[in-house]
């Protein structure tokens, strides 16, 4: 026999913890499965916070949120904003809606959100996951009847 296969019990041991420990190497490196979902269904829990003033697709105390991502500040016609909103220019992306989220009474001086806000950044993060993701349901999508008005 030649040395290599003499030895051959050892060097495929040796080959095997090789192999295992690269494969339990790349699974530590992984991302999580689908670290998006887990987002958005964080964010769901965070909106939970919301729904005393507001819902997706009606207005309430507040006015409603599906359609808010890239929607101007103050602009659901009917509701009965404050002028500071009404106001403000804004036109809601991430950026400006975590930085409202982050305390809208000091965002927004007179604005009648009196809620103090998501002071966590991944909360604030998750819940416009959410609210993204919740604009492409079901529930935001105009029904047909509401389409022909």
């Amino acid at each position: 026999m030649s040395g290599l296969w003499r030895h051959r019990p050892r060097w495929l041991a040796g080959a095997l913890v090789l192999a295992v420990a690269g494969m339990a190497g790349a699974a530590t490196f992984a991302p999580p499965a689908d670290s998006s979902q887990q987002q958005v269904l964080h964010g769901e829990q965070v909106y939970v916070r919301c729904q005393a003033c507001h819902a997706l697709a009606q207005d309430r105390v507040g006015p409603h949120h599906c359609g808010l991502l890239g929607r101007r500040a103050g602009s659901v016609p009917g509701f009965a904003y404050s002028q500071a909103m009404k106001d403000s220019r804004i036109t809601w992306d991430e950026k400006t809606l975590d930085q409202f989220l982050s305390g809208p009474l000091k965002t927004m001086p007179g604005t009648s959100m009196t809620y103090d806000g998501v002071p966590d950044a991944k909360d604030r993060a998750d819940l416009i996951a959410y609210l993204r993701h919740a604009n492409e349901s079901a529930q935001c999508r105009p029904s047909s009847s509401a389409a022909q008005r």
